[in-house]
């Protein structure tokens, strides 16, 4: 049987009488469905399924009706994601100040992540189910790629770990960890000859190596298990000296699997310009990190941390007190995106409660949500969560942060791959009809 025939983005655009971005949210609906093109540099559609699509249009239905995703839709399953999203903390969308960076980028459309009725889903599954049954490798893979991979490890090339850990033992001895993995992916950039190959499937495998580079090379401060190990698991001993076990592997890798991405944050926005203007991964990954480290994004959960450590000496009242009265916003309480809870926070606080001696963390952030929600409609967000984690564990205030740009990863190279996607689509010579 004939393979059926397949349009490109820019053909099924002309046939539609849309514009690309538009197909892309049909896709995000699930009202077409992509498929990656010979060499993974392009998406195509079944052109059947686009006449049959054209056709509904005419007969007086809508095609933009706004389905919500709720399972695997296509292979790029996601939603747009509004680049003037802005949140009270941490991460969330662009915000209006990143409104002409967005607008570079071109179509604020993301296919990487849908945030919709207070549930987070990425490529169209719901994000706190794949917490619940994946590894982080296994998730960041499969947004890279579209293929789900069961027991895949990423491990660090050698001669980027040393160069990482060389560069690394230079620095100030008081140097935080954010800024070690952003001189890891300086020195992880120097040793890849070939890192400014933009095929997809490259860009994937560097961003594997890349992934573990930046744990590996981090300082140990326990038992650090070896390469051949979960990331999540080579994670743990660079942020406590608590041991690793079963539960904590579990906590940390859900807690990165519902960080890998959320949209268009700050953080992502910057990313995408870094790969619009065709930057190699440790390039994007790095513009990525510099916007992350801002008290509105990724820091934001070191603030939370310091705040629950007063909360346990002090109470809630004289802290939530001593933040309204400073005009300060309580960090990790309230989400733009999301009407209550942050679903994230809800699991994330959940898996932290099975580790011992989390109890008193976890009481002193239900204790600050309480007060605060007694005047103010807030909720407790990721940072609050991740504020949680570290202050139960004996991490340092900037773990959270640490975790969350790991995480990210994963998130900054799918939208680079789309972003190389759509730069494909752009510059495609079409062979005439």
């Amino acid at each position: 049987m004939a393979e059926p025939r397949r349009l490109t983005t820019r053909q099924v655009a002309i046939r539609l009488g849309v514009k690309p971005a538009t197909v892309y949210a049909y896709v995000s609906r699930g009202l077409l469905t992509s498929r990656r093109g010979l060499g993974g540099r392009a998406s195509t559609f079944d052109a059947d399924e686009v006449e049959r699509l054209a056709q509904r249009g005419r007969g007086g239905r809508p095609i933009d009706d706004g389905a919500p995703v709720g399972g695997v839709v296509g292979d790029r399953a996601g939603a747009p994601a509004s680049a003037d999203g802005g949140t009270h903390h941490g991460d969330d969308g662009a915000g209006a100040a990143l409104r002409p960076a967005a607008a570079a980028i071109g179509p604020t459309y993301s296919s990487v992540t849908l945030i919709e009725a207070d549930r987070h889903y990425h490529r169209g599954v719901d994000a706190l189910a794949l917490a619940a049954g994946y590894r982080y490798e296994e998730i960041a893979w499969w947004l890279w790629t579209g293929t789900m991979t069961r027991g895949i490890r990423f491990e660090a090339p050698a001669d980027a770990v040393a160069a990482a850990r060389r560069t690394g033992d230079a620095l100030p001895a008081q140097c935080g960890l954010i800024d070690r993995l952003r001189v890891a992916t300086i020195a992880a950039a120097a040793t890849d000859p070939v890192r400014f190959d933009l095929a997809p499937h490259t860009v994937a495998g560097t961003a594997r190596g890349l992934a573990a580079t930046l744990v590996d090379a981090l300082p140990a401060r326990g038992d650090a298990p070896g390469p051949e190990s979960d990331l999540a698991a080579r994670l743990w001993p660079r942020l406590t000296a608590r041991p690793v076990t079963a539960a904590s592997v579990r906590l940390l890798d859900a807690a990165m699997v519902l960080l890998a991405d959320h949209g268009l944050a700050a953080s992502t926005v910057t990313a995408r310009v870094a790969a619009s203007a065709r930057a190699d991964p440790y390039a994007v990954v790095s513009a990525g990190l510099g916007t992350l480290e801002g008290p509105l994004h990724g820091a934001a959960s070191g603030l939370a941390h310091r705040m629950l450590i007063d909360v346990r000496e002090r109470g809630a009242g004289p802290v939530v007190a001593e933040h309204l009265r400073a005009g300060r916003r309580l960090p990790g309480l309230g989400h733009s995106l999301y009407r209550g809870d942050d679903p994230r926070a809800r699991l994330l606080l959940d898996l932290l409660a099975e580790l011992d001696g989390a109890g008193p963390a976890i009481d002193a952030a239900r204790s600050v949500a309480e007060t605060a929600a007694r005047h103010l409609p807030l909720h407790p967000n990721i940072d609050l969560a991740l504020a949680s984690l570290s202050v139960a564990t004996r991490m340092p205030p900037e773990a959270g942060e640490t975790i969350f740009a790991v995480a990210r990863t994963a998130g900054w190279i799918a939208h680079a791959l789309d972003q190389i996607s759509a730069w494909a689509v752009e510059h495609l010579d079409l062979p005439p009809d």
